[in-house]
């Protein structure tokens, strides 16, 4: 699908919107610790991470998720209530979201609710991301039937407030039609050589830099300024930056933390709490 690049008055200015982290999946806690532990820090401006066990919820409830989904929900509540002053950004996010995998569009239906539920019951999320979402007109009705049944299952438990939230993960500008099925949707994920040279969709003026994120690897610490700039010009309120990329068998760039995490946590946030 072809990128557009809007009218100029119809794009958000460059530096007015509070920026904040989508992550979209690190590795298992005892894989990862230090980054679970990281995102419940005080002053972290997270606006959702996602738990991804097995491609999904796994078989059964796993200790260490519990614990560090545990650790997430505190955090936000700890935000909610007033107790964090700081976690402004968090308040009105720092939810934990179940990782969703539609296989683009291949996935039946019937597994996809029974993961939701094994989520909701095991780890108390507060919506989910749906990974590998079609952008084609024609996965749209699947979708939409989809996240109308997530909503509701989200509204009938007692983890997720405001109805919860859902993320599609297509990666790149889908349909325009899918903006109005869910909250969010990853409209950039790749590398650095290809997101410096990338346009953004013309309908995207249309909505609020909180509906669209970016993920974005192999950013050079030099370059973070350039990438935020970007960002806000694109209109996304959602980003995840990393020097990390995937060669040198590195599967996953986002799995862990980019080596300058802390700089770019108080670029944009409130800064860190020690």
């Amino acid at each position: 699908m072809p990128h557009l690049t809007a009218p100029a008055d119809a794009r958000r200015t460059a530096g007015g919107e509070q920026l904040g982290f989508g992550v979209p999946g690190y590795a298992h806690p005892l894989l990862a610790p230090a980054e679970w532990a990281g995102l419940a820090r005080p002053g972290t401006p997270l606006h959702w991470a996602v738990l991804n066990i097995a491609d999904g919820p796994g078989s059964r409830p796993d200790p260490h998720c519990l614990e560090a989904a545990g650790r997430l929900h505190n955090a936000r509540e700890r935000a909610l209530h007033g107790e964090s002053p700081d976690d402004t950004v968090r308040a009105s996010g720092g939810r934990l979201l179940g990782h969703l995998d539609l296989a683009h569009g291949e996935r039946p239906f019937e597994e996809l609710i029974a993961d939701a539920r094994s989520f909701i019951d095991w780890y108390r999320i507060g919506g989910f991301y749906l990974a590998r979402c079609p952008t084609e007109r024609a996965g749209l009705p699947a979708v939409r039937r989809l996240t109308g049944t997530l909503h509701a299952l989200l509204a009938e438990s007692d983890s997720a407030d405001d109805g919860g939230r859902l993320v599609l993960g297509h990666g790149t500008h889908p349909y325009p039609g899918y903006a109005e099925v869910a909250d969010q949707l990853v409209t950039f994920q790749g590398p650095w050589t290809d997101y410096r040279w990338s346009q953004v969709a013309e309908w995207t003026a249309d909505y609020p830099p909180e509906r669209f994120a970016h993920f974005v690897h192999g950013v050079p610490r030099t370059h973070l300024e350039e990438a935020m700039r970007i960002a806000r010009w694109q209109g996304a309120g959602t980003i995840f930056f990393t020097d990390r990329d995937d060669r040198s068998g590195q599967s996953d760039p986002f799995a862990t933390l980019p080596r300058y995490w802390d700089e770019i946590v108080s670029r944009i946030g409130p800064g860190i709490s020690e």
